[in-house]
């Protein structure tokens, strides 16, 4: 059997774990310098606040309903992602669980008792929100795609369900698949959700009464015959080891406000080039090629502004490398190319590509630092993670940083930071 864990309204749940007076309250968090709505609380839904909406356009509703606002704090989101997917590994061993993404992770429970496997989730989600304070809604069934829609179920109706739904037989299988809608099914995009429609095919059920041939021809092939198999309750889609290895790496912002200064350009590319770098040598990888791209802002009326053109340009690498001098370097120098005086930048960014397996790099008789190299990223990476804020780094990548993205409504780091701690008073 599988499983998948999926914490309820993460980013939204994680500002109320050290705010207890907030679980009754509508709650929505704002992406990169609070542009848009990114995620919102059940409460938040129901007052009719859309997803990827602009702020100043919903500002008026969520000042009348008193919906608390936060921007992004990816510092907090990601240490409790790590905690819950920590829990995880505990209770079924590592190797049996994929992290999916931030919120979300698949479980392999072949090594457990079926019989045994209702009152062993129930126990993992309590688990989880004892020890980390986020719900989660958990999906059990044979298949990945199965466990999927029995999340979904568990989702949709917690006071029922207490957040945990098993597909252990035929029936609820097949209750579960007439339940659901063929665009609810995970793996059928938008256009093929109103392509099975227009044909009739208007629930997961529908959907697995066609035949293997049909499916092949007219949803995607192999793929396609993938989901039907997944239907079936027949194993298509394997676990895999950890999340894919990227073949391209990018790291992109908004500036907080338009920035004139070629200083304050080469600080955001360092900046950014500095974050991409850390992403690849997490991954094992080193870059063949670095790209660099800038966009400004251009005036309508008086104001009125839209995006002006984007400039980008690359270079290729000399050698493959995840040294983040080794990077910093061409980055700046594709930076100070692209920039034109004058112009009001808003958005940079940095990314590498040719991405090979660093142990793969043919070492350079001309080049004997390398392995110090890598032993000083290393050791860099390691004291930025545990201290985090940047405690070390590139002098290229400034101090003041007066470029950065608006965060008007951030929360406290409450477990990374010594002097942002939540504090109890007795």
């Amino acid at each position: 059997m599988r499983a998948i864990i999926d914490c309820n309204s993460f980013y939204s749940s994680c500002e109320k774990v050290f705010k207890p007076a907030l679980k009754q309250k509508p709650i929505v968090v704002l992406s990169n310098n609070d542009g848009c709505i990114i995620a919102r609380c059940d409460r938040a839904k129901k007052l009719g606040i859309d997803m990827a909406t602009p702020f100043f356009q919903m500002r008026p509703l969520i000042e009348q309903e008193g919906v608390e606002v936060f921007s992004s704090n990816y510092n907090l989101y990601g240490d409790l992602s790590r905690r819950v997917m920590e829990i995880l590994q505990q209770v079924v061993g590592a190797s049996n669980v994929e992290v999916y993404s931030v919120d979300e992770a698949f479980l392999s429970l072949y090594h457990f008792d079926p019989e045994e496997l209702t009152l062993l989730v129930r126990t993992l989600r309590a688990t989880i929100n004892q020890w980390t304070g986020i719900p989660v809604s958990i999906g059990v069934a044979p298949t990945k795609t199965l466990a999927k829609i029995a999340n979904r179920i568990a989702k949709k109706n917690k006071k029922h369900t207490r957040g945990v739904y098993v597909l252990d037989s035929p029936d609820t299988i097949a209750d579960a698949l007439q339940r659901t809608a063929v665009k609810d099914v995970w793996g059928v995009g938008s256009r093929y959700a109103d392509k099975l429609v227009n044909l009739g095919i208007h629930t997961a059920w529908d959907l697995r009464q066609l035949s293997e041939d049909w499916v092949r021809k007219h949803l995607g092939g192999v793929v396609g015959v993938r989901l039907l198999k997944e239907l079936k309750g027949e194993e298509a889609v394997e676990m895999k080891d950890g999340l894919d290895k990227k073949k391209m790496i990018a790291t992109t912002r908004m500036f907080g406000h338009t920035v004139t200064e070629l200083k304050d350009i080469k600080e955001a590319i360092a900046t950014y080039t500095t974050r991409a770098a850390e992403k690849l040598r997490r991954q094992g990888g080193a870059a063949s090629l670095i790209s660099v791209f800038l966009i400004s802002q251009e005036k309508i009326d008086t104001t009125n502004f839209r995006h002006g053109p984007t400039v980008s340009s690359y270079t290729v690498l000399p050698q493959p490398t995840s040294n983040t001098a080794e990077l910093i370097t061409p980055a700046v120098r594709l930076a100070e190319a692209l920039f034109q005086a004058g112009k009001k930048y808003k958005k940079a960014g940095v990314t590498l590509s040719g991405i090979v397996p660093d142990e793969m790099v043919q070492g350079d008789l001309f080049l004997q630092g390398r392995s110090l190299g890598r032993f000083l990223m290393e050791m860099v990476d390691n004291i930025n993670f545990s201290m985090r804020d940047d405690t070390v780094k590139f002098a290229a990548a400034g101090t003041r940083r007066n470029w950065k993205m608006q965060q008007s409504y951030h929360s406290p780091r409450y477990t990374t930071r010594w002097n942002e701690l939540f504090e109890i008073s007795c």
